[in-house]
């Protein structure tokens, strides 16, 4: 079995790069740095990057980089790939570069998602300035965040996760998305990996076309929050849902829109769960208070 310790970067693609920079910097109050051939590095820690914007045809979410221990967990990840008979490729040393790191897995999901394997990420360690005077970022063990991944072949992405990439169920929730009583139910499964984020990935059952649902990133204060909040509003960035507190991983945020077309959570008070002592459950909620989401329809 793979052990993934965290989510250690997202890889998203910009027909304009240059619209991410005023983003990260301005608005969400990270620092960037140029990358190779047009792409943009954006920092929200210690590590180099978290997030890799390159410049493409369209908008979209491309890849997801999870972390793995060392070397050693690198090979046995690819021996189990091999023995699970999925497809898979070694990266170039070129493209390891780029990740900053020292070797990578590739491959995708029954639903065709991207996700890059990875061990030992490169780093100066430089301290982390905000642009915006952000103290910080909740990353550390718990890696950068979490994203939510469209899974329209979702049993067979859902037993991808769990058997191949080893992900636990958190907990789940089931939703009409429209008023038909006709419209099927939509699943959505929150997943961890090898460390206390409630949730590193969750599978959404359906189509996508920016290739994500969601990210999130975590602030440690609700001020923060709520200066974010303020920014977005400034900066004209359209908001995708109001500010709201979740039901399963308590985390009082609100959605914006980021310029690669899939929406940015921002939030704080994310729970930190003990996996030893915890119960899957079904939500039948998203959120105990807020998150109007039809604003993103507006």
């Amino acid at each position: 079995m793979i052990r993934i310790e965290q989510l250690a970067y997202i890889v998203a693609q910009c027909r304009q790069v240059s619209r991410w920079r005023p983003f990260a910097e301005e608005v969400l109050g990270m620092a960037t740095a140029p990358a190779a051939d047009g792409a943009l590095y954006v920092k929200m820690d210690e590590r180099a990057f978290r997030f890799l914007i390159e410049p493409g045809a369209d908008d979209r979410y491309l890849a997801s980089g999870w972390q793995l221990a060392d070397e050693a967990a690198f090979e046995a990840a690819a021996r189990s790939l091999q023995a699970a008979g999925v497809a898979h490729e070694r990266a170039t040393p070129a493209l390891c570069a780029a990740r900053k790191v020292q070797g990578m897995l590739l491959l995708r999901d029954p639903s065709g998602n991207r996700h890059e394997l990875v061990w030992g990420f490169q780093s100066d360690f430089s301290r982390f300035v905000s642009p915006q005077g952000v103290p910080g970022f909740v990353t550390g063990a718990l890696g950068m965040g979490h994203t939510v991944l469209p899974a329209p072949d979702f049993d067979a992405t859902w037993r991808f996760a769990q058997q191949v990439l080893g992900f636990g169920l958190a907990d789940l929730y089931r939703h009409r998305y429209t008023q038909d009583p006709q419209e099927p139910l939509k699943r959505i499964y929150f997943t961890h990996c090898a460390n206390g984020r409630h949730h590193s990935l969750a599978l959404y059952e359906g189509e996508v076309p920016s290739g994500c649902v969601h990210a999130m990133v975590e602030v440690a204060s609700m001020d923060e929050v709520g200066r974010a909040y303020d920014r977005m509003l400034r900066h004209g960035v359209k908001l995708m849902a109001t500010l709201g507190r979740h039901v399963n991983d308590q985390m009082i945020s609100f959605y914006m829109l980021t310029p690669s077309g899939f929406a940015l959570e921002f939030g704080c008070g994310g729970a930190v769960i003990d996996w030893t002592r915890h119960s899957v459950f079904e939500a039948t909620a998203v959120s105990q208070w807020g998150h109007d989401f039809s604003v993103g329809f507006g």
